[in-house]
C-alpha cells in the first residue's frame, strides 16, 4: 500500500488508461473509488460509462453535463479579456481543467473523499492545471497522479492489467494523435506532428474541412453581443452551447479556425499541435471589432497588456488566484459598453471583418470624415504637434549645440568593414 486513503474520487473519461486506474487505486491505495465524466461537448459517446465504472471496481460514477457553466464562466471571460496564448492558442484545453478540477473537489466534499486523482502524465501541462486547482480549493485532498507512479509505460502494459483485473475494454481503432476535445475546440498531437517540419494530413481534421475543399461563396454571420457576452446568431436568439455549437459548423463548414504552431509548455519543453476552433476564432474576431468601435485607446491598449497576463495564467492553471480574479474583474467593467452587432464573412479558411454598429459606439463619421466638416479645426494640430514633440526638438537641439551635429546626417560608412 502506498499510503492511507479511505475515499478517491476519479476524473474519469471512460477510456483505458482511466478504467484501468481505477482497480489500481483500489489495489495500490487500498480506496473506494468514485468516478466522474465532466461532459463538456466531447462529443464522445457517455451512455454506459456508468456500467464500465462499475464493472472496473468503481462504487458509483457522476455523470455531468458542464457545457453552460464552462462557456459562461471559463470560456467566455477569457475571450472577453482577449487572451491568447503565445499568438494563436486560444486555450481550449487550458480553462477546461479548472471547472473539471472544482467538480472534483466538490464531489470529494459531498462524498466525504480524502482525495482525487487524474489520468494526466508528467510530461504534460494538464497535470499542473489540476492539481493548482485542486490546491487552491481545498488543499487537504490528498492528489495521486498514477503515470508518476506506477510502472505501466505502453498501451500494451494497459491492455495487459486490464485484461488481469477484468477491466472491461472497448477494442477500438485508435488514432495515431493524442486528442483533447470540448465544445470550444480540439487538438492534435503526436503521431506524425511530432516532427514540426510535417505538414499534417488532412485526414486528421475532425471540426474543420480544408479551405480548399471549402465552399466557393463565402458565406456572411452576424453576431450580436450584450455586455462582451454573445447573444444572438443571425438574428436568433441563442444560449451559449446552442450558439457556440452553430459556429463550430459554421465555421467547420469553411476551413475556419486551423492552427498549427509550436508552443512552449509550463513543463520546460515545447511541443508541436494542431488546433481546430472554429467558433472561438469567429468569436475572437467579432468581439475585438466591436471593442475597437466602443472603447476608448487607453482602455484598449491596457486591455491588450492584461489579455498576455491573462492567456498566461490561463494556460499555467492559475485561474483559482486572487490576481486571476482582479483581472478578471476589470475585463468585467471594460465590456459594460461591448454590446452591438458584428458582420463577419466566412471564406475559405478565413474569417473577414466587414461590419460593426453599436449603440455606445465613439466613432464619429463627422469627426473623421476627410470630406468638409464643422467640428475640427484642422489648424489647432499645428500646436499640438509642437507640444506632442517638444521632448524630441529638445534633444535634436542639444544634439546640434553640444556635438555640432544633426540627427539627419549621414553616418559614416567608411568606420563598417568591408568584406
Amino acid at each position: 500500500m502506498k499510503g492511507e486513503v479511505k475515499k478517491c474520487v476519479l476524473a474519469y473519461s471512460g477510456g483505458l488508461d482511466t478504467s484501468v486506474i481505477v482497480p489500481w487505486l483500489k489495489e495500490n491505495y487500498g480506496c473506494e473509488v468514485i468516478c466522474m465524466t465532466a461532459d463538456l461537448g466531447q462529443e464522445e459517446e457517455l451512455s454506459g460509462l456508468e456500467e464500465k465504472a462499475i464493472a472496473s471496481g468503481a462504487s458509483k460514477i457522476y455523470i455531468e453535463d458542464l457545457r453552460g457553466e464552462f462557456l459562461t464562466d471559463y470560456v467566455f471571460p477569457t475571450m472577453m479579456s482577449g487572451a491568447v496564448y503565445e499568438r494563436f492558442y486560444l486555450l481550449g484545453t487550458s480553462f477546461a481543467r479548472p471547472l473539471i478540477a472544482k467538480r472534483m473537489v466538490e464531489i470529494a466534499e459531498i462524498e466525504g473523499a480524502d482525495a482525487v486523482a487524474h489520468g494526466c502524465t508528467g510530461k504534460g501541462n494538464d497535470q499542473v492545471r489540476f492539481e493548482l486547482s485542486v490546491k487552491a480549493l481545498n488543499p487537504r485532498l490528498r492528489v495521486i497522479a498514477p503515470w508518476r507512479e506506477w510502472n505501466i509505460r505502453s498501451r500494451e502494459d494497459a491492455l495487459e492489467y486490464a485484461a488481469a483485473h477484468n477491466v472491461p475494454v472497448t477494442q477500438s481503432k485508435r488514432s495515431i494523435y493524442s486528442r483533447d476535445r470540448n465544445i470550444w475546440h480540439i487538438s492534435h498531437e503526436g503521431g506524425d506532428l511530432e516532427d514540426p517540419w510535417n505538414e499534417p494530413s488532412e485526414e486528421m481534421f475532425v471540426l474543420s474541412v480544408s479551405p480548399e475543399a471549402a465552399p466557393d461563396e463565402p458565406e456572411y454571420v452576424e453576431i450580436d453581443f450584450r455586455s462582451g457576452v454573445p447573444v444572438r446568431l443571425n438574428g436568433t436568439s441563442m444560449g451559449p452551447v446552442e450558439l457556440v455549437s452553430a459556429l463550430n459548423r459554421l465555421g467547420g463548414k469553411h476551413g475556419v479556425g486551423r492552427v498549427d504552431m509550436v508552443e512552449n509548455r509550463l513543463v520546460g519543453m515545447k511541443s508541436h499541435g494542431v488546433y481546430e476552433t472554429p467558433a472561438g476564432t469567429i468569436l475572437y474576431m467579432a468581439h475585438k471589432g466591436l471593442e475597437s468601435l466602443v472603447l476608448d485607446a487607453e482602455t484598449m491598449h491596457y486591455k491588450d497588456k492584461v489579455a498576455l497576463q491573462f492567456a498566461e495564467m490561463v494556460y499555467n492553471g492559475r485561474w483559482f488566484t486572487p490576481l486571476r480574479e482582479a483581472l478578471s474583474a476589470f475585463v468585467e467593467v471594460t465590456q459594460k459598453n461591448v454590446t452591438g452587432t458584428v458582420r463577419v464573412k466566412l471564406y475559405k479558411g478565413n474569417c473577414i471583418l466587414v461590419g460593426r454598429k453599436s449603440p455606445f459606439s465613439l466613432y464619429r463619421e463627422d469627426y473623421a470624415t476627410f470630406g468638409a466638416d464643422n467640428v475640427y479645426d484642422q489648424s489647432d494640430a499645428e500646436g499640438f504637434i509642437n507640444l506632442y514633440g517638444l521632448s524630441m526638438k529638445v534633444r535634436a537641439l542639444l544634439n546640434i549645440e553640444g556635438a555640432g551635429r544633426s540627427g539627419a546626417e549621414e553616418p559614416d560608412y567608411e568606420q563598417f568593414p568591408r568584406d
